[in-house]
């Protein structure tokens, strides 16, 4: 007797639980968990966490810029207790940060529109030197001062995807919770003010979890590391806590800024926006990342009470099966050109 292919046996019971064929996604999930990997997903509270290629439910992976939207929500709620603001510059917090640009805010750096490069200078060079720990070197004050430096206010207002902006912020918002402004201040200030009061027990900068080791030919089993620009993507965490963070979104738990949809000038042709921490797709939100060995994804749709979640072994080559992720995530959220049709109700 022959064995049926998991990957369609997993898409049955996605489908069953979303209300959707998604059935004609196989080859596409094949292609993305061909090293094995972890989709979640739930539909109004209800979760579904299938395994692939031998990978415990439970393990932690590196979130890599799905770290992203965990700072978003972090500002998000220092607004929302008026330690910051949205529009106002960093600089009005003093001290490190008061020699920064007025042009950047926690709105500009959590949407892309701060005119800031994607990465410090520095990192063209350490790229190569140190594939693994390209930041790792980079100090906080040597990060405040490239975000000073190389801020451009003739980009301001554009979408320019910045890791530097999103690890800036993060550090202001260390600051503005009371915080040291460092990583493992960030850390505390994001265990204070979301991932503690969510019950995220197993996100931090360090995995809270077995950790599943990084597939590649560039390095196996080394992990990446963000140093100083932690809060863009220096984050683990685990299936099951990217689903509550998720659903944390559609209940208002977390916040409700990823609810402002913006339209900035350099927008690439396959977003219809972009929100604080997330990237807009119609009406779903979702963010992926690459790190050197893994990748992820989270998305949510507000309409449907869908989340979607997706943790993979093999982040290299930078072609082929690394569009796989985003282009399932976006499948299974119904957005994209990849997006299943809805089934007839049943009764």
């Amino acid at each position: 007797m022959f064995r049926r292919d998991p990957s369609a046996l997993a898409l049955e019971r996605v489908s069953a639980l979303l209300g959707r064929d998604l059935t004609a996604l196989r080859p596409l999930l094949r292609l993305a968990m061909a090293q094995g990997g972890l989709l979640a997903v739930s539909r109004a509270g209800s979760p579904l966490i299938l395994p692939f290629g031998g990978v415990p439910e439970t393990a932690a992976f590196e979130l890599a810029s799905v770290t992203k939207p965990f700072t978003a929500a972090l500002a998000g709620a220092l607004v929302q207790a008026r330690r910051l603001d949205w529009e106002a510059p960093l600089r009005n917090l003093g001290g490190p940060l008061k020699p920064l640009p007025r042009s950047l805010t926690p709105h500009s750096l959590a949407t892309h529109t701060a005119g800031l490069p994607m990465h410090p200078a520095r990192t063209a060079l350490t790229t190569f030197t140190s594939y693994h720990d390209p930041y790792g070197t980079l100090s906080v004050q040597a990060a405040l001062a490239s975000a000073t430096r190389w801020a451009n206010p003739r980009q301001a207002g554009r979408f320019l995807y910045s890791n530097l902006g999103m690890g800036v912020l993060a550090l202001a918002c260390a600051q503005a919770a009371g915080e040291s402004l460092s990583a493992a201040g960030y850390e505390r200030a994001l265990r204070t003010w979301v991932t503690g009061p969510l019950g995220l027990q197993h996100t931090g900068l360090l995995p809270l979890a077995p950790v599943v080791t990084p597939a590649g030919w560039l390095g196996p089993g080394t992990l990446t590391s963000f140093g100083a620009l932690a809060g863009a993507g220096g984050l683990f965490g685990t299936a099951r806590d990217l689903l509550t963070f998720g659903e944390a979104h559609l209940g208002g738990r977390a916040g409700r800024h990823w609810t402002e949809v913006h339209r900035p000038a350099g927008l690439p042709a396959t977003l219809t926006g972009v929100a604080p921490g997330w990237m807009v797709s119609g009406p779903a939100r979702w963010h992926d990342g690459v790190a050197r060995g893994t990748r992820s994804g989270l998305g949510f749709h507000p309409d449907r009470g869908v989340v979607v979640a997706l943790l993979l072994r093999g982040g290299v080559p930078l072609w082929g099966a690394r569009g796989a992720g985003p282009l399932l995530l976006q499948a299974l959220l119904g957005v994209g050109r990849a997006a299943a049709p809805t089934l007839p109700r049943q009764g």
